[in-house]
């Protein structure tokens, strides 16, 4: 499997985006995904993971109230729906799928077999 993320760019601090992240074949029915991000000079970290049937959702305390996190496996795609931007939100914006049956962290990097290349969103004040 494949992921390919899209939707990153430049924009003012209060615009809105969608990240989009798409798999090149339908994902083992479990499946939980998620979106992390890498800020320059900084590690990657969780944004928001999202099961196969869509709940539970959860999100980093940084973007909850902001970010909207959805999926359609018959589209075998994922969202990120994010608004209100601000600079904190620059980052590479990476998308990842983990095996079913993984354990409860959705944070760990380690739980995701496959990952994304990333789209870059730049947000400036």
């Amino acid at each position: 499997v494949r992921l390919v993320e899209s939707g990153g760019e430049a924009v003012q601090a209060g615009s809105s985006l969608t990240l989009t992240c798409v798999a090149s074949e339908p994902l083992a029915v479990g499946s939980v995904m998620g979106w992390f991000r890498q800020a320059p000079g900084k590690g990657r970290e969780f944004v928001a993971g999202i099961s196969w049937i869509s709940r539970p959702i959860r999100y980093a305390d940084s973007v909850k109230g902001r970010f909207t996190i959805s999926r359609d496996n018959t589209q075998k795609t994922l969202y990120l729906q994010m608004s209100n931007l601000i600079p904190e939100d620059t980052a590479v914006y990476y998308c990842g799928a983990r095996d079913p049956g993984r354990g409860p962290n959705w944070a760990s990097q380690s739980e995701y077999a496959v990952w994304g290349q990333g789209t870059r969103v730049t947000v400036s004040s």
